[in-house]
C-alpha cells in the first residue's frame, strides 16, 4: 500500500516537471531571444543600463556571484530539518531550476520585452536570481510541511506576483531598492508566512517539528555562512552603480555583516540557555546583516551607519526569535520552520525604514553624480527628497498587502486535498517502522509532508 502510494507520488512529480519544462520550452521558443541589453526598453529600474560596468565580462561576473549566492547561500538554509536535510537541498535545486526559467519570462514581460520578444542577457539573469532568492526565502517558512509538487506550484504562482510587485515598486512608484530589502526579503518572508498559515494543520505535531529543527546539520550551516560572507556583498551590489566610484553597497554590506555577527555573540547567551553559539545562529546573523542593507546599501549610509544598522538588526532578529515567534505560533497559527520572519521579514522592514530616512536626507552635495543613479527622480527635479522618502515608505504596505493576499490564496490552493501526499524520506525508508512513523498515516497525522 505504502509502496504504491510512493510510486504514484513520484509519477505525479515527474509528470508535473515534464509539463512545466515543456511549457517553458514552448514559451522560450516563441518569445525569448538573445539580444543587446543596451537597446531601448530592455532595462529594468533595478538593473538600469546606465549602471552597468562597460568592461567586457563584468555582466557575467555579477550574474555568477548572484547565482552562487541564491543557489548555495540560500540553498543550504533549506537543509534545516535534521530528518530531511539532503532531500531539502535537492528540492532547493528543483526550485532554482524552475524559478530561474519562469522568472525570465515573468520579469521579461515588464522589463526586457521589445516588439513582442523577450531579450535575455546577464542583467535579466541577475534579476531572475533575485526573484529566485525570494522564492527560496518563502520556502523556508513551509519547509518540512510541503511536498515537491506543492513547492513547484508555489513557485509557479509566486514568481509572477513577485514580478508584479517589483514592477509596481521600482517602475510605477520609483523607489530605490537595489539589494531587495522590500522586493526580496520582505516580500519573500511574508508571502511564505501566509502560505504557512493557510497550510496550518490543527493536529500537527509541532513538538516533533521543533525537535527536527534543532538537529540542523552543522556542516550545512557552516557552509551556508561562509557562502553568505563571501558572495552576499556582490549579490547585494549586483544591480547598483558599476562605475569607477567606491562600491558603497559592497562596503556597507560588509560592515553590516560584521556588526550583526558580533551582536549575535552579545545577546544570544542572554536570551538562550546554551553556553555556546550554534553555527545556525551565526548564519542567521549574517543573513540579518545583509537583509537590512538591501535598500540602504547603495545610499550614503557611511560606515558608522552600516555598523549601527547591522547591530540593531541582529538584536531585533534575536528578540523576535525569542519572544515574537511563540506568539506567531500560538496566536496566529503560523509555523515558521526556518524563522524567515526574524531573519528576513523584520530586518527587511527595518532596512526599508533606514532607506526611507536616508532618502529624505539625500542631497546633490552629498551624493554628487551618484544622485542620478540612486534617486534619478530627485536628481531630475521631478521629486523632492521628502517626496522620495514618502514613496519609499508607502512601498512597504503595498508589498505587505500583495505578499499577504498572494500567500493566502496560494496556501489555500496548495492545501487542497488532492495535493496532500507525503512520500517517505530516504532515511525513513531505510529505517522502516523503527522511526515511529506510520507509513500509511495521513498528512494531518504526520504533521506535514516530507521534501525528499
Amino acid at each position: 500500500m505504502a509502496e504504491g502510494t510512493a510510486a504514484a507520488s513520484r509519477l505525479r512529480l515527474a509528470g508535473l516537471c515534464f509539463f512545466l519544462q515543456l511549457l517553458t520550452i514552448v514559451l522560450f521558443a516563441a518569445f525569448v531571444r538573445y539580444g543587446p541589453e543596451s537597446g531601448p526598453g530592455l532595462c529594468s529600474p533595478q538593473s538600469n543600463c546606465s549602471r552597468r560596468d562597460p568592461e567586457p565580462g563584468s555582466g557575467y561576473a555579477r550574474f555568477r556571484d548572484a547565482h552562487l549566492q541564491a543557489l548555495l547561500g540560500f540553498g543550504f538554509l533549506l537543509a534545516f530539518l535534521g530528518r530531511y536535510g539532503p532531500g531539502s537541498v535537492a528540492t532547493s535545486l528543483l526550485v532554482v531550476a524552475f524559478a530561474v526559467q519562469w522568472a525570465l519570462l515573468a520579469q521579461g514581460l515588464f522589463y526586457f520585452s521589445l516588439k513582442g520578444k523577450i531579450y535575455v542577457g546577464a542583467q535579466s539573469m541577475v534579476s531572475a536570481d533575485f526573484c529566485t532568492a525570494a522564492v527560496l526565502i518563502s520556502s523556508g517558512a513551509v519547509l518540512g510541511r510541503v511536498n515537491p509538487i506543492q513547492m513547484l506550484l508555489m513557485t509557479l504562482l509566486e514568481v509572477p506576483l513577485f514580478a508584479c510587485n517589483e514592477f509596481i515598486l521600482l517602475s510605477l512608484m520609483g523607489i530605490s531598492d537595489s539589494g531587495g530589502s522590500l522586493t526580496v526579503h520582505t516580500f519573500g518572508a511574508y508571502f511564505g508566512l501566509m502560505v504557512s498559515r493557510a497550510l496550518r494543520q490543527p493536529r500537527a505535531d509541532e513538538q516533533e517539528e521543533q525537535q527536527d529543527a534543532g538537529r540542523q546539520p552543522d556542516v550545512f550551516a557552516v557552509l551556508g555562512t561562509l557562502y553568505l560572507w563571501i558572495f552576499w556583498p556582490s549579490f547585494a551590489s549586483a544591480t547598483t552603480a558599476q562605475d569607477s566610484a567606491e562600491p558603497w553597497a559592497v562596503l556597507n554590506v560588509y560592515f553590516s555583516l560584521a556588526a550583526s555577527t558580533l551582536a549575535a555573540f552579545v545577546l544570544s547567551p542572554i536570551l538562550y540557555e546554551e553556553g555556546t553559539l550554534q553555527a545556525a545562529q551565526i548564519q542567521d546573523a549574517a543573513l540579518v546583516g545583509a537583509a537590512v542593507m538591501g535598500m540602504a546599501g547603495e545610499m550614503l549610509l557611511t560606515p558608522f551607519g552600516a555598523l549601527v544598522a547591522g547591530f540593531l538588526a541582529s538584536h531585533l532578529s534575536l528578540l523576535g526569535s525569542r519572544f515574537l515567534s511563540p506568539i506567531l505560533r500560538s496566536r496566529l497559527k503560523i509555523q515558521d520552520t526556518c524563522g524567515v520572519h526574524n531573519v528576513h521579514g523584520l530586518p527587511g522592514v527595518l532596512g526599508t525604514l533606514v532607506g526611507t530616512l536616508l532618502a529624505g536626507l539625500a542631497t546633490a552635495d552629498a551624493y554628487g553624480g551618484r544622485l542620478e543613479r540612486v534617486f534619478p527622480l530627485v536628481a531630475q527635479g521631478s521629486r523632492t527628497a521628502g517626496g522620495q522618502a514618502w514613496w519609499q515608505l508607502c512601498a512597504l504596505p503595498v508589498t505587505l498587502i500583495l505578499a499577504a493576499l498572494g500567500g493566502s490564496l496560494t496556501g489555500a490552493l496548495l492545501g487542497s486535498r488532492v495535493l496532500r501526499w507525503a512520500p517517505e524520506s530516504p532515511e525513513a525508508e531505510s529505517k522502516g517502522p523503527e522511526d515511529g512513523r506510520d507509513p500509511g498515516a495521513s498528512d494531518e497525522e504526520l504533521g506535514g509532508s516530507t521534501l525528499a
